[in-house]
This record gives structure tokens, sequence and C-alpha cells, in this order.
């Protein structure tokens, strides 16, 4: 996904370019409609009152029961043989104040009896007044009666006590419905007619997709959808879906063999980026664990040496060459015999650019093609062509011109950021049908990725993820 985001920032000229236009088409005989968000309502909030309920404390009243006392008095009850103190203990037998939260009971007014009962008890000992306090519980049959009774006084109490947080909780939730009912979006929509789909082709045509390629998506556009309202959003992605579709096929990434070493010819007209694509694969296959070795075969241009050989230092990849304006197939013979001699994985040969209609240069790259296969019968196992996005339906000439002198096995396209002719990538693959391998939006390392239909699609129309 960084590498779309970074594909979709920079994508600008080509997608504010559709963009645009689309808006164009749809506002140019549309109406506007105004249309309520429909936000999806989260019932999370209310639950989360619920819990604070929970917490009962009528069961603090219930502790001081007898309950619990006689337990731990049975425990220290051979402490108070050892000293006599308990005894003295009983002069403090006023503590009859003690029943007295019985008498503050006025529940069970028919239970005035047990009241003197503990007065008469505790001559014996202070430990069972508590013993008397118990059966004083087993006659109270209404004790089940009294625990509903003090969480309803409770209850108001734990209101109060979240009657801060209640009110906070709702204020959002009352602003968020009163917002989310007055928002209302007003969106432009134009019936599907044919002359919206002419406006569509011409648009297509325009950003460099082809004659053909965008009669074939206006009709895929138009079929199930000729007659109703669209809006510009609608059909950025309708117009998504159907450029992912003519590209899926083509979404291919380079194929590795198992023979050794796999001979990659990379060529190109001038100023593609071959030499800056060697770069940046060459750093990526050595990322992945294989051993590369890259032959600087542009030796017309010394720049191109020097360039290569930073890259080679990045990546920690040799880098061959030779001596400037020697014959570049004489370079392609030996370093494909160092590479097969020193085992490495992928050999990565550079040309010299080289126009299409210059037919001297072409065939010195028939040359360089005709000597690698003196080493290796099936080498070069991948030729790709490297193309300028920024050179628009050029890029058709340059792909069959290629084609037929170096059988050209897969494309890479670069310079997608600095151009609003991008659409030529889908004439590409409409007409052709070669591999797309890779794609670049930038200078560094990682502005070279893996060709995705979806991504793409989606950053050249603008559409919504």
């Amino acid at each position: 996904m960084s590498f779309f985001k970074k594909l979709k920032d920079r994508l600008t000229k080509s997608s504010s370019k559709l963009e645009e236009g689309l808006e164009a088409i749809v506002e140019d005989g549309g109406e506007t409609e105004d249309v309520a968000q429909a936000a999806p309502e989260e019932p999370t909030p209310d639950p989360k009152p619920e819990p604070t309920p929970e917490p009962d404390t009528p069961q603090v009243p219930d502790t001081p029961d007898p309950t619990p006392t006689p337990e731990p008095d049975n425990v220290p009850a051979p402490e108070p043989e050892t000293p006599p103190t308990p005894e003295p203990e009983i002069p403090p037998a006023p503590e009859p104040d003690l029943p007295e939260p019985p008498q503050t009971d006025p529940q069970p007014d028919t239970t005035p009896t047990p009241t003197p009962e503990p007065l008469q008890v505790p001559g014996t000992s202070p430990e069972e007044v508590p013993s008397t306090d118990a059966p004083s519980e087993a006659p109270q049959p209404s004790d089940p009666t009294p625990s509903p009774l003090p969480p309803e006084i409770e209850m108001p109490s734990p209101g109060d006590l979240g009657g801060d947080p209640e009110p906070a909780t709702q204020k959002p939730g009352l602003l968020g419905r009163i917002l989310r009912r007055g928002e209302t979006k007003t969106v432009v929509r134009r019936v599907l007619d044919d002359d919206m789909l002419e406006s569509l082709e011409e648009l297509m045509i325009a950003s460099d997709m082809g004659v053909d390629t965008a009669l074939r998506i206006s009709a895929n556009i138009a079929e199930g959808r000729l007659g109703k309202k669209m809006s510009v959003e609608e059909i950025k992605g309708a117009l998504s879906t159907e450029i992912a579709r003519v590209m899926e096929p083509v979404a291919k990434p380079l194929p590795l063999y198992q023979k050794r070493p796999q001979v990659v010819l990379v060529v190109g007209v001038n100023g593609a980026g071959k030499t800056t694509t060697i770069g940046k694969l060459a750093s990526q296959f050595r990322a992945a664990g294989k051993s590369v070795v890259i032959a600087a075969g542009d030796t017309f241009r010394a720049a191109a040496v020097e360039q290569l050989q930073v890259w080679g230092d990045r990546a920690g990849v040799p880098v061959l060459t030779a001596p400037e304006g020697s014959d570049p197939a004489s370079l392609a013979f030996d370093a494909l015999t160092k590479a097969r001699d020193e085992g490495a994985d992928l050999l990565m040969i550079d040309t010299a650019g080289r126009l299409q209609n210059r037919q001297d240069l072409m065939e010195e790259l028939a040359k360089i093609v005709r000597v690698i296969k003196k080493i290796d019968p099936d080498a070069p196992h991948n030729t790709l062509l490297v193309l300028d996005a920024t050179t628009g339906q050029n890029a058709l000439n340059q792909v069959d011109t290629f084609q037929k002198l170096a059988d050209v096995s897969g494309l890479v396209m670069t310079k997608l950021d600095g151009t609003a002719k991008g659409g030529v990538l889908v004439a590409l693959a409409d007409k052709f049908g070669l591999p797309i391998h890779a794609i670049g939006v930038g200078e560094q390392i990682d502005d070279l990725a893996p060709f995705d239909p979806q991504d793409f699609a989606r950053a050249l129309t603008g559409a919504a993820v």
C-alpha cells in the first residue's frame, strides 16, 4: 500500500486530467441532487452505562450481620481462655445498643420479642451474644424482602453518581445524530446516453488510451448502465474497473528460471531510464538473495558506465565495463562467460539507447543477441523494453519495432509521475498483451515496484479505494 499511496500522490497529472474531464462531462447536462449521507450508527456507548449499576452496595449493611462474626469468634475463642479479660467485659453489656439497628429496621415489626432475649443471654459470655443473634435471624423469613428494598434506595445514588457521565455520553450522541441528519452532499448526476459515451471516448483518447481501447472500455461501461443517471464518482469506479480488467492479464512479475546464469537484456530508446532500472532491479534481486552481475554495454556513453558503477556499489553487485567506444557485443560475450564461471544467478546487460528509426543501431542490438546465443542458445532469457511514459503514443511504435528485432518479452514503464499520458500503458496492454513487470514513479530504489492493475487503475482515474 505504501507504493500505491506514492503512485496515487505522484500520478497527479494523469488523474487530474481525467478527473477534470469527467467533471466537465457530467456537469454538461447533469442535474444536482441533495443526498443525505447515512453514517453507520454505533451502539457501543449504550452498553457502557449498563455495567455501572452492577456494583451493589446493599451488601454493606448485610456484612454486620452475625453470620461473618461467629466465624472469627470461633477462631480467637482459645485466646480469651488464657486471660480472664473476657469476664470483665460483661459490664459493657449496655451493648444491647447494638441490637438497636434491628430496631431501626421497622420492616419486621412483628418481631419485637427477640430484643429482650439478648438481655437475658449475655450473662453467660460475650461470645454467646452473637449466637443469640443467629436465632433472631432464623425467624426472619422476611430477609428476601428487604434485599430488594435497599437496591431500590441505592438506584438513585448510582444514578446521581452516573448522572455526570450520562449527559456527557448523551451529548455526543445527540450532536452526532443532529450532525448526521444535517449532513447532505450535493451530487451532480447525468443520464448515461450516447452523447455522454462519445464524450468519454474522446477523453480516454486524449489520455493516450488509444481509439480501439477507448471504444472497448466505453462499450463495457454502457452495458447495464445505459439510460441511468451516474455521478462523477460512479463513472470513476466503472472506468477504474474496466481499466483493471484490460490490464489484469498482463500484470506479471519478471520470471526467474533455474538456468544459471539467467541473461536479462535491457533495451530502450535514449533517456528512457534503462540504466536506472537496471540498478534498481539488481539491488532488489540482490536483497532477495540472488547473485547478480551487471554488464555496462553502453560503451558509447561514459556517464552510463559511471552511473551503473554507482548503483553497483549501492547494491554490492559487480559491474563489468569495457573501454569507451569498444564493441558492446564483445563485452556481452565476455560478461556471460565470466558470469557462468562464477556461478551467478543473473546477468543484466545494459545497452545503448537507440531510436527505433535508426536502422544501424538496431542492427547492432541484433548482433548482441546473436553473440550471446553462441554461448547459450536460449539466451537472452528475458528482454526488457524500458518505456518512457512521457512519450505517449510513440511508445506503441517503439514496442512494435523492438519486438521484431530483439524479441521483447516484457515491459517496464518509467516516469509515470511526470506525465499526463499514463493511459498509454492501457493501450499497450490492450494492443500487444506483453507482460508489464514493473512501473516507476521516481528516482529512489523503492520507486520501482511490481505492476498492480487495480492500484494503477485507481490511481489513474482518481477513484476511491
